[in-house]
């Protein structure tokens, strides 16, 4: 039995105790993973469900999952709890939230409805700790900017920028870690989306794949659910959930200021998605992610069309886009 299943089932095994060794391995299914190099497992033991981690130590960091999941527990949001754990392995026994994913309520519930769920979330989070968390500064901004430049123009499009080119790009990036820094700052979940939001038996949100968190900018976990990668809100409604979010998330400012600084972290954040998706096709072959650049281009070219500050740039970056194989 492979060390990882062994250790598992012996750990279920103690918290079922009526429940044979054997009964339990023959349980061990593999569910879906995520764009991580995390692996999970179910077991099953009298009628009780269990989720098994396996965060290899090389690439993952099990102990800031636990220390994160924490964190959050602490300001009453549902989040998995953790049953046994062997962090120098990377090994965790985890709540199963099971599978109903929020992504699967998408098409079938009103954006304001589901809106209604989640806003008690982001101003949930707003409040977590934020000591001893890595803070998204300007340096990390630009590291997640490059992965554009790195990825998706390098690899994927085998464009180099040219002089001029890196100018408009520095010029942007620029802009984008100025806004990002002059925002209220709070705890941030860094992947906040449908398939990271699990409705669980009794109608109630948790949220998992959040061991990246960081201290951040308020507007991040909002403009993460509003350009969504499976659904495409309208502007009109775009709007309306920033202002709704605003006396929650940043009541010091003024409508207009938390607009812009939810269009321009959108912006940061896609740009860094299309890099992000382009590097998990190339360098960590999954499949399914280029297929998703065209949404997230929609959502850079409209925002980019929004603001005088940002057409010395716009023409630039759109014919970036184009460069996009077909």
């Amino acid at each position: 039995m492979p060390l990882l299943k062994e250790w598992a089932v012996a750990q279920v095994a103690i918290l079922e105790r009526q429940v044979a060794l054997a009964d339990i391995a023959s349980s061990w299914v593999m569910i879906a993973g995520d764009a991580s190099f995390r692996r999970y497992f179910r077991l099953t033991a009298d009628k009780h469900s269990y989720i098994v981690m396996d965060a290899p130590p090389e690439h993952e960091d099990a102990a800031t999952f636990v220390a994160v999941a924490h964190k959050i527990r602490a300001a009453n949001l549902r989040v998995p709890s953790i049953y046994a754990q062997d962090l120098e392995a990377g090994f965790l026994l985890i709540e199963d939230f099971g599978d109903c994913m929020l992504k699967q309520h998408l098409s079938n519930t009103p954006g304001q409805s589901l809106f209604e769920q989640i806003l008690p979330l982001l101003e949930g989070m707003s409040r977590v700790g934020t000591q001893g968390l890595p803070v998204l500064d300007g340096a990390s901004l630009r590291s997640e900017l490059d992965l554009f430049t790195n990825w998706f123009l390098q690899r994927h499009c085998r464009h180099t920028l040219a002089v001029d080119e890196r100018v408009l790009w520095d010029s942007l990036c620029d802009l984008l870690v100025e806004v990002a820094s002059s925002q209220p700052q709070c705890f941030v979940h860094r992947d906040f989306h449908s398939c990271n939001l699990q409705v669980l038996n009794n109608g109630e949100l948790g949220i998992i794949d959040f061991q990246d968190a960081v201290l951040g900018p308020a507007s991040y976990d909002l403009a993460s659910w509003l350009w969504d990668r499976y659904v495409s809100w309208s502007r009109e409604e775009i709007e309306q959930w920033v202002e709704q979010a605003r006396p929650s998330l940043a009541p010091q400012l003024q409508s207009e200021q938390w607009l812009r600084y939810c269009d321009l972290m959108g912006l940061q954040r896609n740009l860094k998605i299309i890099g992000i998706f382009s590097r998990l096709y190339y360098r960590d072959e999954k499949s399914g992610y280029l297929e998703l650049l065209p949404q997230f281009s929609g959502y850079v070219r409209d925002v980019m069309s929004r603001y005088a500050e940002l057409q010395p740039q716009r023409a630039q970056v759109i014919k970036w886009l184009e460069l996009c194989p077909k």
